[in-house]
């Protein structure tokens, strides 16, 4: 009975291994939803439809973009997370969901790691701290005296973890008190700093450098260590002030964790070739974004090595779990 059992166990294996080629080779048969965590317009988005493009283009399979903003990404995450895994889903998202948010909040209902498998990293980018351009402060010096002068009285708004964790390390590092204003996306709290509402934010350049060059917000810092090079004259924030400041992003896409590995290599296949597409090297070169990819593994440890860090920075800005 054991001999038997054993040899149709080994048969088992024999034909999941035979038949991975075969589904790989027959993938994607029907379209593929990216579920995106934030808005349309937000710099995931605009990655997510450039890849879509490329994947549409190369195998004659529509991708459906699906964005399911709010609850800094939960939302969306859990979605993936409980979708079928047979390729057709994939989380098109960012260190908000994967490396931030486990940090941010007690209880989440999706496992950043359990739930997901890794098919490859996307892009890292930058960010940059914005006010409105009719805005009294003309660099980061006058917005730290005004807020030194009035604490609790300017606000900032953010629209992902990315955003919020940058605006809190601001505080922190600057030893200002200025009140967050939480968003669905940051597009969203773009709308409202424009009227007003909000005094500034710390944004992805991809949704704050259309509004820069169209002279709606001024560019105060970004926030890496290096200028970037669509803002040439704008001084990081550690340049102009805020010393140890260094908070950028990073987009990656995962699937649902029992998805079949061969399904897993073919897809990242056709992510890797979307980033080298005509359509993403437009956002790559409109936003500053640098494309970036990775296996599965690497992307694994890389995952684990950011929500190492970004569980240091959220502690040391004080920030307390939801």
């Amino acid at each position: 009975m054991l001999k038997r059992e054993f040899l149709f166990a080994l048969g088992s294996v024999a034909a999941s291994l035979a038949a991975g080629p075969a589904l790989a080779q027959a993938y994607p048969a029907k379209p593929i939803t990216f579920i995106v965590p934030f808005a349309a317009g937000s710099a995931t988005d605009q990655l997510a439809r450039a890849l879509g493009q490329s994947i549409t283009a190369e195998t004659k399979q529509a991708v459906v973009v699906d964005n399911r903003a709010g609850a800094s990404g939960m939302i969306a995450a859990q979605a993936a997370a409980k979708a079928a895994p047979d390729g057709y889903t994939v989380l098109i998202t960012t260190n908000t969901t994967h490396a931030a948010n486990e940090h941010l909040y007690k209880k989440l209902p999706y496992d950043a790691v359990k739930d997901f498998a890794p098919v490859t990293g996307l892009g890292k980018g930058g960010q940059v701290l914005v006010v409105r351009a009719e805005a009294p402060y003309k660099n980061v010096a006058d917005l730290l005296a005004k807020a030194r002068k009035d604490p609790g009285k300017l606000s900032f708004g953010s629209g992902s973890s990315s955003s919020r964790v940058a605006g809190e390390m601001f505080k922190q590092l600057s030893g200002t008190d200025i009140l967050h204003v939480p968003y669905k996306s940051n597009p969203l709290a773009i709308s409202d700093l424009l009227g007003g509402q909000i005094d500034m934010m710390i944004t992805d350049t991809a949704t704050g450098i259309p509004q820069i060059k169209g002279g709606k917000l001024r560019a105060l810092g970004v926030s890496t260590t290096q200028r970037i090079a669509l803002l040439p004259n704008v001084p990081t924030i550690d340049e102009a002030g805020v010393k140890g400041y260094d908070m950028g992003y990073w987009f990656a896409a995962y699937v649902p964790a029992a998805t079949p590995a061969p399904l897993v290599a073919r897809l990242r296949e056709l992510l890797v070739a979307g980033t080298k597409s005509a359509a993403a090297k437009s956002f790559f070169d409109d936003t500053g974004v640098d494309a970036w990819t990775t296996t599965p593994d690497e992307l694994r440890k890389f995952q684990a090595e950011e929500a190492l860090k970004w569980g240091k920075v959220i502690k040391a800005a004080g920030i307390e779990p939801e």
